[in-house]
């Protein structure tokens, strides 16, 4: 099934509530939620108050991506928050499979995040205990980047990894999508489609049906 995950980091603040439940129903399937700490990446967005005000609020998946050094250290508090899925970094864990293990033994779906310069291999040994993979086709950190074009055949070698390791993953990717390239995203093996500025800008309803239409086209 293909997912659409519009992400917080571009919404009105201003408007939160109003646009989460916009999102929710116009058909979004997650809401994605960046984390980042100023230190691995260099902006700070938002931490465990905000996700657990909106928490109570809607009934989407929340797709926690953490965007922070030793992540390990918050995993219990971005549950209790309200997370459903937890993406941790490869670069930022000092012990990759103990995270993923801890994340599984609090009730949630663990992912993986690549940065667009790391290679593959690093999932050797922790694929099949993953639910996700989130590859970055920008560099992670700021919202409205564009498309990084070589995301694309990392995309299908990741697919075909998968499915030789007999590991059922979604594929998510994150950064600079939109309804002009998403198909292709989708032709290189992904499911799961992060967007924030092509979702949250202009009108909400139209951008997530235009998504949508895309989907089904796919799937015809």
């Amino acid at each position: 099934m293909i997912k659409l995950a519009p992400s917080m980091l571009a919404a009105d603040f201003n408007r939160l509530g109003e646009q989460i439940r916009m999102i929710e129903e116009a058909g979004a399937n997650y809401l994605h939620v960046d984390v980042m700490d100023g230190n691995f990446v260099p902006s700070i967005s938002f931490g465990m108050p905000v996700i657990a005000s909106i928490r109570k609020h809607t009934k989407l998946i929340f797709d926690v991506h953490l965007m922070v050094d030793e992540p390990i250290r918050y995993l219990e508090d971005f549950k209790q928050a309200g997370a459903d899925i937890i993406t941790v970094h490869a670069e930022s864990c000092k012990h990759l499979n103990r995270t993923i293990a801890r994340i599984k033994e609090l009730g949630c779906k663990a992912g993986v995040a690549l940065n667009p310069s790391t290679p593959l291999d690093v999932l050797n040994y922790v694929l099949n205990d993953l639910d996700m993979v989130l590859i970055m086709s920008v560099n992670p950190g700021f919202g409205g980047q564009k498309f990084i074009p070589n995301s694309l055949l990392k995309i299908q070698q990741l697919r075909e990894m998968a499915t030789k390791a007999g590991a059922d993953i979604d594929i998510e990717v994150d950064g600079g999508i939109n309804t002009n390239n998403v198909t292709e995203v989708l032709n290189a093996g992904a499911n799961v489609i992060v967007a924030g500025t092509a979702v949250f800008n202009g009108n909400i309803e139209e951008n997530i049906a235009e998504f949508k239409n895309k989907f089904n086209a796919y799937n015809a």
